[in-house]
């Protein structure tokens, strides 16, 4: 009985381990992973630098809108009569 229960033992991790993925299947996976890892890299790269881009245009059409606005009220405030000094 306890030559059966070994023999039994042995083929069930025998099995198993034939069943495993082969080394080459191990690096295709890992090729697949590591393409997806630097892609999703790329992704966050190129999403930082669009927000980036889109902080300093904000930046820059903010700058824009107050000096025309300065400008708009100087003028308006020259034009108005008032005390001269």
């Amino acid at each position: 009985m306890r030559t059966i229960l070994k023999f039994a033992i042995l083929a069930t991790f025998v099995g198993f381990v034939a069943c495993g993925p082969s080394a080459e299947e191990q690096a295709a996976e890992q090729a697949r992973l590591d393409s997806i890892k630097a892609d999703s890299i790329a992704k966050v790269e190129q999403v930082k630098a669009d927000s980036i881009a889109a902080v300093q245009k904000a930046k820059a059409d903010s700058l824009a809108a107050a000096i025309e606005k300065a400008k708009a009220d100087s003028i308006a405030a020259a034009a108005k009569p008032g005390k001269k000094k």
